[in-house]
């Protein structure tokens, strides 16, 4: 089919607007129906994005299932995967279902609720899938705004104050980005981005104000991006952001958030900031790796006190996280390879943590971690998934959190050993604070009175967590699923970054010859 991967981008907006249109009415069987209707938007969606992965040719580095389309004043609308954004799409679909399934509790506004989802699965799906670098903006952006309407309107008391700093971090990042965008526009004459990541731009040392900058334009233009990149992430410092917003958000929408939301910077370095600045990137790969690291640390002491759930995981996120920038800018295979198996991995453990909250959330209205304590006596699935989910956080051999953590790690020894051995003490701290967490609320002795009549996971619940637990197991088990797909994707781009360095350093001489 010619044209699938649009139908995969813009079914869920389809279902949005017969929700909007047809639906009327917030009595009870219109909010079942708005259920209904967004959970098998999604599942669909996921059903008809299975073509993309099995047609999808791993030895073909270039971009498949390419759709090109005249769309607004001489910018196209073009959409196409490779073999690192096919992962994304399909993580994407893959989870979406899951995030609807975690709505079921919501009675205020379902219909606008799900709407949100829906349509903010579509922007995700093209900002994976975008081939030019307009579009990508335009989706990129405008992804913002389901997000802030989620997290203002059906988040926690302090809402408003998380949704606008939510909005504002990450809109402030992307101005620099829309400057430079704008440049590489009008330098290279096209939006397109398969031919901006074969334009060589201008890379010599320039001096600003008495500064010199080594890579000149490649690394004002990295900087443009890395701003935007880095607080999507979220990096250390521009991460505070993050914990505010999960905390306030609904589970569903700190779901959406750390498992698919964030991937969107890593993914923004990988597509843009390797391949088009290739010299800004070597320049700048020990100053990010530098605040990686610092983000393993710092965060991961910051998650060991905290008191509210969510707020560790959410700590738990940037450290984590932290590991995929490590990787990427190691500039190696290992690293590459180890960054996006990261990214999928944390998609779904991340998703299953924070539904796990959610689950005892619904019951007891509180993600103080004082509150709770023995429910392994009272609910000994949720006890058994909750581990299993907080060991592979840790990165437990045999699940799919210690692979992505194992190739960074060696990733980042090859590039620089002090860099390896700071990441490394975060390993441990991860353990620190993830079986504290799991310590003080499931183990113990079941003595407040409260939780005297706590109940098990409900059919719902589990069946929410299956598909989590399955592809973490799987992943962990046979890594080589994941690794094989985008092996080829992954040393074309390396190829291609050696290349153009290559290039400048050897005309560099040259030029000081002259």
């Amino acid at each position: 089919m010619d044209n699938l991967l649009s139908i995969v981008i813009f079914l869920p907006s389809l279902a949005a607007l017969i929700l909007a249109v047809v639906l009327r009415g917030e009595d009870a069987a219109s909010q079942k129906n708005a259920k209904f209707l967004a959970l098998v938007a999604t599942i669909a969606t996921f059903v008809i994005s299975i073509p993309l992965l099995t047609q999808f040719d791993p030895s073909n580095t270039g971009f498949q299932f390419v759709e090109e389309y005249d769309w607004l004043a001489g910018l196209k609308y073009k959409v196409g995967v490779d073999g690192i954004s096919i992962l994304f799409v399909m993580l994407t679909t893959f989870l979406m279902p899951i995030v609807i399934g975690a709505c079921w509790t919501v009675t205020t506004r379902v219909k606008d609720y799900m709407i949100m989802f829906l349509i903010l699965e579509t922007m995700m799906l093209a900002v994976f899938s975008s081939l030019d670098i307009i579009l990508f903006y335009v989706v990129f952006e405008a992804g913002l705004i389901p997000m802030f309407l989620i997290v203002g309107i059906w988040g926690g008391k302090d809402r408003i104050y998380a949704a606008f700093k939510l909005f504002l971090y990450t809109l402030l990042g992307s101005v620099l980005m829309l400057i430079a965008i704008l440049y590489m526009w009008f330098e290279a004459g096209t939006t397109d981005i398969p031919t901006l990541m074969q334009h060589q731009f201008a890379s010599e040392n320039m001096v600003i104000l008495g500064v010199t900058i080594v890579g000149g334009i490649q690394t004002l233009l990295f900087l443009g991006f890395f701003a935007s990149f880095a607080v999507k992430m979220p990096m250390w410092p521009v991460h505070t952001w993050l914990p505010d917003a999960h905390v306030q958000a609904p589970t569903a929408g700190s779901v959406v958030l750390a498992a698919i939301l964030l991937k969107m910077g890593g993914y923004g370095f990988l597509r843009f900031c390797l391949p088009m600045f290739p010299v800004g990137s070597e320049t700048m790969a020990t100053f990010v790796m530098t605040l990686s690291v610092i983000a393993i640390i710092y965060t991961s002491f910051v998650a060991l006190v905290q008191e509210d759930m969510k707020k560790l995981i959410a700590y738990s996120s940037v450290a984590h996280m932290g590991f995929v920038t490590m990787g990427i800018f190691a500039i190696n295979q290992q690293g590459l390879d180890g960054a996006i198996f990261q990214m999928l991995s944390h998609g779904f453990i991340s998703a299953a943590l924070f539904l796990g909250v959610g689950v005892i959330y619904d019951r007891m209205h509180t993600r103080d971690i004082d509150a709770y304590g023995g429910l392994v006596i009272r609910m000994p699935v949720f006890a058994l998934i909750f581990m299993l989910f907080t060991m592979a956080n840790v990165g437990l051999p045999g699940t799919s959190g210690f692979v992505g953590e194992f190739l960074t790690l060696t990733a980042a020894f090859k590039a620089n050993t002090w860099i390896a051995f700071g990441a490394t003490t975060g390993v441990i701290l991860s353990a620190g604070y993830a079986l504290w967490l799991y310590r003080r609320v499931v183990f113990g002795d079941l003595i407040k009175e409260s939780l005297k009549g706590i109940t098990d996971m409900d059919m719902r619940e589990k069946l929410m967590m299956a598909p989590l637990i399955f592809m973490t197991l799987l992943l962990g088990i046979y890594p080589a699923l994941i690794l094989d797909l985008i092996g080829p994707s992954v040393s074309a781009l390396l190829e291609q970054v050696h290349a153009a360095q290559g290039v400048v350093m050897d005309a560099a001489p040259k030029a000081a010859a002259h």
